[in-house]
């Protein structure tokens, strides 16, 4: 569980702009649901989802640089909350899995041939003696804008994908489960992503950064 609440290079929590982020949570009369479900709206809505800004270099993914960003893909997000979580002394850890039919990825889809994503990033949160999964990546006006309702977390259940559209159309589906890291495992998912998909490598810039 140490592992869990540790700051680390990726989830820097002691940096001043992150402590600025979870300052308004520190308040004593909030419970740790509280200031899980809260933080969580702060990074679903406050950063804008954006599945194309995928860059493989430490940096990139490191959270105090996320925060100074007004956008992210799923795992930016997901780094951003643990970190969060984490400077507010909640556990949390990163998962991974391959999900289908993802928001807003028509371009993605187009390039790599496929509606399978992969890695989708998500967050585990240590909350009542249970572990419970929450997904801060798409913001509320992006999943109005595609039809589904915005994810929900109240720290009781996991909040996952929306399975339906509005519409009652499926929309979303979990394929893979790769499990939980307790720090962001950047090899792992740039291999994922090469594996998965043979043309990413032509599609980088000189700087690892998604070119579309």
């Amino acid at each position: 569980m140490a592992e869990t609440i540790k700051s680390t290079y990726f989830f820097d929590y002691n940096t001043s702009i992150i402590q600025e982020l979870i300052e308004e949570f520190k308040k004593p009369e909030l419970s740790e649901k509280e200031k899980a479900a809260g933080l969580y709206l702060k990074i679903r809505d406050g950063w804008r989802y954006d599945p194309y800004d995928i860059i493989f270099r430490e940096d990139a993914l490191k959270a105090s640089n996320i925060a100074q960003k007004d956008h992210g893909h799923c795992i930016d997000k997901s780094i951003l909350y643990i970190a969060g979580l984490r400077g507010l002394g909640i556990p949390a850890k990163l998962h991974l899995a391959k999900v289908k039919n993802h928001i807003a990825v028509e371009r993605l889809t187009e390039k790599f041939g496929t509606n399978e994503l992969t890695p989708h990033g998500m967050v585990d949160v240590f909350l009542d003696d249970k572990w419970v999964k929450a997904t801060p990546a798409f913001n509320k006006e992006l999943c109005r804008l595609t039809g589904v309702e915005p994810l929900e977390f109240d720290g009781n259940n996991d909040s996952i994908f929306q399975a339906y559209s509005t519409n009652g159309e499926e929309f979303m589906e979990y394929l893979e489960d790769y499990g939980s890291f307790e720090d962001v495992p950047l090899a792992f998912i740039e291999k994922n992503m090469k594996e998965n998909y043979p043309k990413l490598e032509s599609l980088l810039n000189e700087d690892g950064e998604l070119k579309l």
